[in-house]
């Protein structure tokens, strides 16, 4: 479990994203200011300052939004494959600075390199994605009762789209949402994770560079920072039709509300407590595979990490063996080391919050299998780096009904069918991600049936971390019901229309009634 030193010149990867020691935070493209107060972005790698991005006024932001309404008017008449040749470009931009910028992910957020790399490579996919989608944002024609009439409905760009960003994934959900949402022919205004702002500067730089080199206006992409306080600006604000807001369930429901008081739209993607059920006909290497991945990868920090494992009580003993034995291979330490499986979590109150579920845990009658614990010394310094953590437990206990953001693994029986180990998958409050390992036909197509998983996402022998670009992504419940990504999520950014032509002489009136003049 020991660290290493980083061999990523990580002031070489700011240069090359264009990423100063201090940098203004508002920005409508290529126009970027700010105020005198500053965030300071400290790496959870080894504590170092990375640099500083200026707060949000709201001085600041009505010149945002200014900007951003002015632009929605000229983008939204602009042929959608034409709007995707800029989506393409973008997408190869992002192609050609893969590798600065998945470096900076992980160096700032904290998770593997591998994993900044593959973030930024969804990025590229849902560009690639919405470049398809740009020629088949389809309506449907319908037939009318009435003679002579024609009937459809189509889809028009919706406006103005905010998007507020979780740390963890501190540049693909902002991806998902703003591809998507640009194809539709809206604006889009990010707030990114106050944790993580440097990564929203280096994304604006990208795409500002391509809206410029096709002299198209500023404020198709807008850039604001801060705490909750600015994301309270574009919740509060009529001219922003929908808010697309990830995170926790807590700041989801304030966000809901909010909204909701102006009759707004939201897209919610919060809370997760995902597990995988274990059937006597799983095939045991591929369930620790799924199951070790699910729970450490980004340090337990996705909102699909796997949370719980219910397993039946036949081949508990197995599983729980070969679960431990696994645990104990993991290397921890900096996630810029392609060797390290796991890195640090993202700042000392995350630590503090793993530390306190495990106590939890074992004063609600639990005990851990593989204990934990902080990690200190060379090559730790940051304070964020912790080990992961299985533990037995019962699915009642309150620390398992909530989502702790960490490593933390619990470990449960069930017996007789499937049917009570879904019983449990369901019992809590969110629903996002679940899976379920069996080579056992019924059992798979049963939890995938109405009776099955009540999540938004079900997977038979995966794990319930990771999703393609292709399928919606989001889940139900306390999760908050949003769909991003790739299906027909792309409805949400745009409004329905129906319309009725009559191409006769007359005008037939509703319910036969009769108004001749």
């Amino acid at each position: 479990m020991t660290n290493t030193t980083t061999t990523v010149d990580i002031q070489a990867v700011l240069k090359q994203l264009g990423v100063a020691q201090e940098n203004q935070g508002t920005s409508t493209g290529n126009t970027w200011f700010g105020s005198d107060q500053f965030i300071a972005s400290h790496s959870p790698v080894n504590g170092d300052l990375i640099g500083k991005v200026s707060v949000t006024t709201q001085e600041d932001y009505a010149k945002v939004m200014e900007t951003a309404s002015e632009a929605f008017k000229q983008w939204r008449i602009k042929p959608a494959p034409q709007r995707g040749e800029i989506v393409r470009q973008f997408g190869e931009e992002l192609r050609r600075l893969k590798e600065p910028l998945g470096q900076l992910v992980s160096y700032e957020m904290g998770k593997s390199l591998q994993e900044g790399l593959g973030e930024v490579q969804e990025m590229i996919d849902i560009c690639d994605f919405a470049v398809g989608l740009s020629r088949q944002l389809h309506g449907f024609t319908m037939h009318s009762e009435r003679f002579g009439h024609r009937m459809y409905d189509q889809y028009h760009p919706l406006g103005i789209v905010g998007i507020i960003s979780a740390f963890n994934f501190p540049v693909a959900v902002w991806c998902w949402n703003t591809a998507l949402a640009w194809i539709c022919g809206d604006v889009c205004v990010w707030k990114p994770s106050e944790k993580a702002p440097l990564c929203g500067i280096a994304c604006q730089n990208i795409a500002a560079s391509v809206f410029a080199k096709n002299n198209l206006p500023e404020g198709l992409s807008c850039l604001i920072n801060g705490d909750y306080k600015v994301g309270q600006m574009m919740t509060q604000d009529k001219r922003i039709p929908l808010v697309s807001a990830t995170g926790s369930t807590r700041m989801g429901k304030i966000v809901a509300q909010t909204v909701a008081e102006r009759l707004g739209r939201s897209l919610l993607e919060l809370g997760g407590n995902n597990a995988i059920i274990v059937t006597p006909d799983a095939d045991i290497k591929m369930t620790v595979i799924g199951a070790v991945f699910g729970a450490v990868g980004t340090c337990g920090q996705r909102c699909t990490s796997t949370r719980r494992l219910i397993i039946h009580e036949s081949i508990y003993d197995q599983v729980k063996e070969a679960l431990a034995s696994a645990y104990q291979q993991l290397r921890i330490g900096n996630p810029l080391d392609q060797n390290n499986h796991v890195g640090p979590l993202i700042d000392k109150d995350a630590v503090a919050m793993y530390e306190a579920a495990l106590e939890k845990v074992v004063a609600e009658g639990g005990s851990l299998l593989v204990p934990g614990g902080t990690l200190d010394g060379p090559g730790y310094e940051s304070g964020c780096y912790v080990k992961p953590a299985i533990a037995e437990a019962e699915n009642h206990y309150e620390i398992v009904q909530h989502e702790t953001f960490a490593p933390i693994l619990y470990l449960m029986k069930y017996s007789g069918g499937v049917e009570n180990a879904i019983a449990q998958q369901n019992g809590v409050a969110q629903g996002l991600s679940s899976a379920i390992m069996t080579n056992n036909l019924r059992e798979a197509e049963l939890f995938l049936s109405h009776a099955g998983s009540d999540c938004g996402i079900a997977n038979v022998n995966i794990g319930t971390s990771g999703a393609e670009i292709g399928g919606a992504f989001g889940g139900e419940k306390e999760t908050g019901g949003g769909r991003e990504s790739g299906s027909d999520a792309w409805k949400v950014y745009m409004r329905r229309q129906t319309n009725t032509i009559n191409y006769t002489t007359e005008l037939p009136l509703a319910q036969g009634i009769k108004f001749d003049l």
